[in-house]
This record gives C-alpha cells, sequence and structure tokens, in this order.
C-alpha cells in the first residue's frame, strides 16, 4: 500500500529513472548469465553480438533523437508528415544495413572469429525492427511521455533475458545462433507499446524548405556523433575480438561490460536531458542548470564505481562472472575511469547536440579515430589498450570543458 502511494506522487520523469535502473539491470543480469553459463570463449562470440546490439543503437539513435527533438520543435501537420518521413527512410536505411550484414556474414564470422556466420544473418534479419523501434521511442520521448517510452525498453529487456536464457538452457545448438535470435525476437517486443496514430509511409507532403534545412543538418550531425560513439564504446571490444585469442578476448568482455555500467546508467539522463534543454532554449529561459545537474549526477555515481572497482576488484569479478574471469581483475578500475571520463564527456555533447552547436560532435570524432589508430599500433597486452583509452578520453572531457566555458560566456546559454 505505501509502495503504491509512494509511486503515484512520483513525476513521469522519475519513473522512468527507475524504469531505466531496472532495464540496465535487467541487461546486465542478461549479460552476466551469460557469462557464467557459457565461459570466457564463448562468451567472446556472444560480447560480438551484443556489441553489434550497441552498435546498432547507436546508429538508430540518430532517428530516436532526431524524432524527439523535433516532436518539440513542429507541431501538427509539419509534425506528422515528419514523423512518416523518418519512418520511410529509416525502413529503407534498416533495410540496407541489414542486407549488407546478412551478404558479408561470412566476412564479418572471419574477421572477428566467431564459430558461426549465422549469427549475423540472424541478426541482419532483426535490423530494420531496431529503427522502427527507435523511432516510436522518439516520439514518447520528445512528447515526454515516459511511461510509455519506458514500457518499450521494459518489454524489449524482459522479453530477451527470457526468451534467450531459456534457448541456451533448452536446445542444444550453437550458443550464439540461439544469442542471436532472442536479440531478434526481443526487437519485436520492444516495438510495444506503438504509436500507431497518423502513422503512414503513403501520401508523403515534402517539409516546408525552413524546416528540411534544419531537419537535414541536424541528422548529418547527429549520425557523425553516433558514428563517433561507436567507435569510442565499441572499437576496443572489436579490435581486441580481432587482435587477441578467444579467451583473452572472453576476459576483455567481461572487463569492458563491468566498467560500462556508468556509461549505460548516464544514458538515462540522455533521455531526460533532450527534450529539456529544446524547450528551455525554444523558450528562451537558461539550460546550463539542467546540464549541471545531470553532470553532477554522472560524476559522483562513477566516482563511487571507480572507487568500488578499485578497493575489490576481485570480489566485484567473482560476483559477477565468476572465477574464471578472476585474471583480469587488476584492470577493472582503469576502465572504469576510460568509461567514466567518456560517459561525463557524453551528457556535453549531447547538451550541445540539443543547442545545435556541433564542434564538440567534430573533436569527439577525432578523438574516436585517434583511440582506434592508437589501439591498433600499441595492443601488447589488455593492459596497454585500457591505458590508451584513458588517455584519449581524458582528452575528450578536457576538450569539451574547454568548450562549454567558452560558450557559457555567451548570452542565452
Amino acid at each position: 500500500m505505501i509502495i503504491s502511494t509512494t509511486l503515484k506522487k512520483l513525476s513521469a520523469e522519475h519513473k522512468f529513472m527507475i524504469s531505466a535502473l531496472l532495464v540496465n539491470a535487467g541487461n546486465y543480469l542478461y549479460n552476466l548469465v551469460l557469462g557464467r553459463i557459457l565461459g570466457p570463449e564463448q562468451f567472446a562470440d556472444a560480447a560480438i553480438l551484443i556489441t553489434f546490439l550497441l552498435v546498432l543503437s547507436f546508429v538508430a539513435m540518430t532517428f530516436q533523437l532526431a524524432t524527439a527533438k523535433f516532436s518539440v520543435l513542429l507541431e501538427k501537420e509539419v509534425l506528422q508528415n515528419f514523423i512518416k518521413l523518418v519512418y520511410k527512410y529509416a525502413i529503407m536505411i534498416g533495410l540496407v544495413l541489414g542486407g549488407l550484414v546478412i551478404i558479408f556474414s561470412k566476412t564479418l564470422q572471419g574477421t572477428f572469429r566467431t564459430q558461426s556466420q549465422f549469427m549475423f544473418i540472424i541478426f541482419g534479419i532483426g535490423i530494420p525492427i531496431y529503427f522502427i523501434m527507435s523511432i516510436n521511442r522518439g516520439v514518447f520521448q520528445g512528447s515526454n511521455k515516459f511511461n510509455k517510452l519506458a514500457s518499450t525498453f521494459q518489454t524489449e529487456m524482459i522479453s530477451r533475458l527470457v526468451i534467450t536464457i531459456g534457448l541456451i538452457l533448452l536446445l542444444n545448438i550453437q550458443s550464439s545462433i540461439l544469442i542471436a535470435i532472442g536479440i531478434t525476437i526481443s526487437l519485436i517486443f520492444g516495438l510495444f507499446p506503438f504509436h500507431l496514430k497518423n502513422i503512414s509511409i503513403s501520401k508523403i507532403k515534402p517539409l516546408p524548405s525552413k524546416h528540411k534545412k534544419h531537419v537535414t543538418k541536424f541528422f548529418i550531425l547527429t549520425a557523425f556523433y553516433e558514428l563517433t560513439q561507436i567507435i569510442i564504446n565499441n572499437s576496443d571490444i572489436m579490435l581486441v575480438k580481432h587482435y587477441f585469442e578467444g579467451y583473452e578476448a572472453g576476459l576483455y568482455a567481461s572487463l569492458a561490460l563491468i566498467g560500462r555500467v556508468v556509461y549505460f546508467v548516464a544514458w538515462m539522463f540522455v533521455m531526460l536531458l533532450l527534450p529539456k534543454v529544446v524547450t528551455k532554449h525554444k523558450n528562451g529561459e537558461a539550460t546550463t542548470p539542467i546540464l549541471s545537474k545531470y553532470v553532477v549526477y554522472i560524476t559522483i555515481l562513477s566516482s563511487l564505481i571507480v572507487l568500488g572497482c578499485y578497493l575489490f576488484p576481485e570480489l566485484v569479478i567473482d560476483l559477477m562472472f565468476g572465477s574464471a574471469y578472476i585474471s583480469i581483475a587488476p584492470l577493472l578500475w582503469k576502465y572504469a575511469i576510460a568509461t567514466s571520463l567518456f560517459a561525463i564527456s557524453n551528457i556535453f555533447a549531447y547538451y550541445f547536440l540539443s543547442l545545435d552547436q556541433y564542434i564538440p560532435v567534430i573533436l569527439s570524432g577525432l578523438l574516436g579515430i585517434t583511440q582506434v589508430i592508437l589501439i591498433i599500433f600499441f595492443h601488447g597486452s589488455l593492459s596497454e589498450v585500457v591505458i590508451i583509452q584513458i588517455i584519449a578520453m581524458t582528452i575528450l572531457l578536457i576538450v569539451q570543458l574547454i568548450f562549454f566555458f567558452g560558450f557559457n560566456t555567451k548570452p542565452n546559454s
């Protein structure tokens, strides 16, 4: 009774934050169970699929953020037509990307040294569904329907967890194929609840020229930034899988999963940040206080996580993945530092994207490319790979802070 009354008093935003924490916990449980069931070598293949899913989420995020932003800025018929347009292009791009993954599945198998190409074929089938799901989420995010937005994440997470683990326990088939099936089916569940009102990809009118230019510019720059996100956040796992043996790659995948907990939680604040900043900027109000609040939250959270990883690395590894992964424990706190620096700088980057300030996006891209180049040349050990990321993310955060303080001296910032 007390819990029910308390939940009713919570705002939609607070409910979404609680939901996001539960979804992240569920996604973590999914990875942890896979890690324990499969062991380091098989988990390395699973980690590639999970990484591909994260890569896909960044690509699709371009559509989600654009839909969210222009759901705030556009009105009535123009907004309805805009949503029809993004659905049309998202489906087209989803089909192309999915087709490419299927066509080059054998090449992907060789590049990442996985046991099967069929895991990529099954994954490719689900790609168009993810794009549709992301636009649906963008509509809910832009219109502040956080309850429905939270529900789409919940249905995706719960179905993936239950279906994937169930398939692995019940069927004696290659685990990577079963994981790919679980991911694809969960994307269908993630479509619900679905925003059906005025959705059609027929009878689409061109956007007015003043809106078309703004939309095109935002799409291009956001797509570029999401590409930098893919490079910074996922290139290390892919490169490690390419350069190192399966056992070491599996160890690194467990390290990355634990160290990135602060980054996944930071996404919760990004979801809340964008529509608030766009609305306040539209109304001529100060936006800096919103950014400051979320940066403080992420900084405190990341500091606690790094401290825990530094003081109890073996305990954390053993509790989450088991003794088979314990040898990676000394690197845990270092990787957590790299991820924390990235999570904080990421909040600044999305803040600037909301305000149509794109220099930080370009700077992030340059740092992302630099990180990849450094890992290609310096990968003598897993420790070396982690140190390189700390250096790159420190530089990125410093650059973001310099730009922020310079931008903050301007009026209406």
